[in-house]
């Protein structure tokens, strides 16, 4: 099998996606990437990243693939978590404080809150995008307890309908979610909201 075809057949296992890493692991020189590319049987999303022009580009894994140490959340997060139907036109994520992306730069297209490290996990799970593949984004109480915390900087009516919609929800673990919102320091906050909304 040569390059091209091997190339080929890791663009159809990741969903039209090839990093020069992977095709470094299978013993593909850098330069046929760049021939590929050069000759547009390639797209170059990213210095490293590649993807087959005849996929649809998966926005989120693409955003992580570009900024390793992201976890999606706030009001991106809501959406995966089906707490709100409204479709992020502006992905929002969260990274540890001091580090630096590149994205940073594209205020349009991403939004980024920043956290100690020692509270960056917390949380963290991994989900499915709508192409198939895999995600870093925080579980619902996390979710819930990040929109609270900067509810004056988000959209007042989405963060209000989101955490009316959890509450309703049957199976939500609200112990989890007052065990975060101590850890995070909004435990009166979150009691509040409960309280009226039960």
């Amino acid at each position: 099998m040569d390059d091209k075809e091997l190339i080929h057949q890791i663009l159809q296992s990741n969903n039209g996606i090839i990093e020069a890493r992977q095709a470094s692991e299978a013993g593909i020189n850098n330069k046929t990437l760049q021939r590929l590319h050069q000759s547009g049987d390639l797209e170059r999303i990213e210095h490293g990243i590649y993807i087959d022009p005849n996929y649809i580009e998966d926005i989120y894994y693409i955003t992580q693939l570009r900024c390793k140490q992201g976890i999606f959340s706030h009001e991106t997060a809501l959406y995966f978590h089906e707490l709100t139907n409204r479709t992020p036109f502006q992905l929002q994520l969260t990274i540890p404080s001091g580090y630096n992306t590149r994205l940073i730069k594209d205020k349009e297209r991403f939004r980024f809150f920043y956290i100690k490290k020692d509270l960056f996990e917390i949380g963290k799970i991994n989900m499915v995008s709508p192409f198939g593949n895999p995600i870093r984004i925080y579980d619902k109480e996390r979710t819930i307890c990040d929109v609270l915390k900067k509810k004056d900087q988000l959209d007042a009516d989405l963060v209000s309908s989101a955490i009316k919609q959890y509450i309703k929800e049957p199976g939500n673990d609200f112990s989890k979610l007052l065990t975060y919102a101590e850890l995070f320091k909004i435990k009166d906050i979150v009691r509040q909201y409960l309280e009226v909304i039960i």
